[in-house]
């Protein structure tokens, strides 16, 4: 079961724009963000959650997800981690760990979503009125997926480039098993 949930979470770019995630379902996913390992379990990761149109189409300009979708097709969500600095200086890989946590939550409940990193704090800061205390680490641009991810097995030119083809299907490259594995003892 786990190993299907990581197959079919890809990293969704084009969403279902008008079809919402309620805000209890986003409650549900941070508690599996909440639940996943913390470095010295000190927990030091805070979450905003939204999913007000409005207050979405304001955020979607501040973050760089990758394909730009067009109005219609952009995350019906989000969920900003913010690493909660009165509680520790470093979050480590917490965010990655939460995140991961938080996309096979929404997986499972036929949902998809992206990490994105390339954020425009400042301006995110502001309108989303971020106290300084939190330092904004990542944002998970989520919603029901409009595309279809297949996986594939990179090519002899070692290009791992994902491509849509002209049925709109993104074509995902992954290196094969044994070319990943260094050494087997």
């Amino acid at each position: 079961m786990i190993r299907e949930l990581i197959v079919k979470n890809r990293s969704y770019r084009r969403f279902y724009q008008e079809t919402p995630v309620a805000p209890d379902t986003l409650k549900e996913l941070v508690d599996l963000g909440r639940m996943s390992a913390s470095g010295g379990n000190r927990q030091a990761l805070k979450y905003i959650l939204c999913s007000n149109p409005e207050k979405n189409a304001e955020v979607f300009p501040l973050i760089g997800l990758a394909g730009s979708p067009p109005e219609g097709e952009r995350p019906s969500a989000y969920i900003i981690i913010l690493g909660d600095k009165e509680i520790s200086g470093s979050f480590g890989v917490d965010y990655g760990i939460a995140a991961q946590s938080i996309l096979l939550g929404a997986t499972e409940r036929g949902l998809g979503g992206c990490m994105v990193g390339m954020i425009n704090r400042n301006e995110l800061r502001r309108i989303l009125d971020i106290p300084s205390r939190y330092e904004i680490l990542l944002a998970l641009a989520m919603g029901q997926p409009r595309e279809e991810a297949v996986i594939e097995t990179v090519g002899k030119d070692g290009n791992t480039g994902g491509w849509w083809d002209d049925g709109g299907v993104r074509h995902v490259p992954k290196r094969p098993l044994d070319d990943i594995i260094v050494a087997q003892y």
